[in-house]
């Protein structure tokens, strides 16, 4: 369904409560009478479509919550531009000014380190590319270990 799917589509683990979105109070109990927690999103500058930080700006700026931006670079990938992740984040700051914005890059698989934020998260925000392929549609290796293991709801925003 996710591989198909022309809109977000938003996956949340059986037994998740609201409350769990938000930050702890006091009393070490996670309450919807406090703030949320930040959206994280996954980052591919590969990619030119803004289709999924818009999604994610936008889910952050609607839950008043910090967006954590994680884009991971492995092999040849290592020799990325510096500053590609800020460039590519400058509009949406523009677009989005009460939305604090945190740059986070990491070494080694992406869909790992996504679930691994997804603990202190409210929400994961990732990718799929469109594909039509002869055999049936898939979703991409990030986004399947993102699914497979997220501890809080998932956001699969496809795109081009």
């Amino acid at each position: 369904m996710i591989a198909r799917a022309e809109q977000p589509v938003v996956l949340v683990r059986a037994g998740a409560g609201a409350e769990d979105e938000h930050l702890s109070d006091a009393s070490g109990t996670p309450t919807q009478a406090t703030p949320y927690r930040d959206v994280v999103v996954g980052l591919d500058l590969s990619g030119a479509d803004d289709t999924v930080l818009g999604f994610a700006f936008a889910a952050a700026s609607r839950r008043a919550a910090g967006l954590r931006v994680v884009h991971g670079r492995s092999g040849p990938e290592l020799q990325d531009e510096p500053g590609a992740a800020s460039a590519r984040l400058l509009p949406w700051k523009a677009k989005f000014p009460g939305v604090e914005v945190i740059e986070e890059s990491v070494i080694g698989d992406a869909g790992s380190h996504l679930a691994d934020a997804s603990r202190e998260a409210s929400l994961v925000v990732v990718g799929c590319r469109v594909r039509r392929p002869a055999l049936g549609a898939h979703i991409g290796p990030v986004t399947a270990a993102v699914l497979r293991r997220a501890a809080t709801p998932v956001a699969v925003v496809p795109h081009d």
